[in-house]
């Protein structure tokens, strides 16, 4: 698989982890807890790809490190929040859904934490 390739096939992932959680959290309710959580988790996600794509035009090595960075910040934040979501035992409706997006989320931090060390080492070269 070449680079571009890679980076199309990371792109999508992103986009399809998000289009999940939107429609995982539009089934968690109308409480002010849950609410709370959506919208956080909402905005965590759904700025992961947002900002990978940022990352994948950057100007310079040290701006695709800093976005790089911000996206690997906001894949922990969403796996904050999916593991509040499962930690207060929040009524999902799918529970096998749940778990592949809790998955992802934690593959992609794998995937940018890596990411961000290479582009850390390549920069002290």
């Amino acid at each position: 698989m070449g680079k571009q390739d890679f980076i199309e096939k990371l792109s999508g992932r992103f986009l399809e982890f998000a289009a999940e959680v939107v429609k995982l959290v539009s089934k968690l309710g109308k409480f002010p807890e849950t609410r709370h959580i959506a919208n956080q988790l909402i905005r965590s996600s759904t700025s992961t790809g947002a900002n990978y794509e940022e990352a994948c035009g950057a100007e310079s090595r040290s701006d695709f490190l800093h976005k790089m960075q911000v996206v690997l910040k906001e894949l922990k934040e969403s796996l904050y929040w999916l593991r509040l979501i499962k930690q207060a035992e929040l009524p999902i409706e799918n529970g096998e859904q749940f778990k592949k997006i809790l998955q992802e989320a934690q593959e992609l931090t794998n995937i940018i934490a890596k990411s961000v060390v290479t582009a850390k080492n390549n920069r002290k070269s």
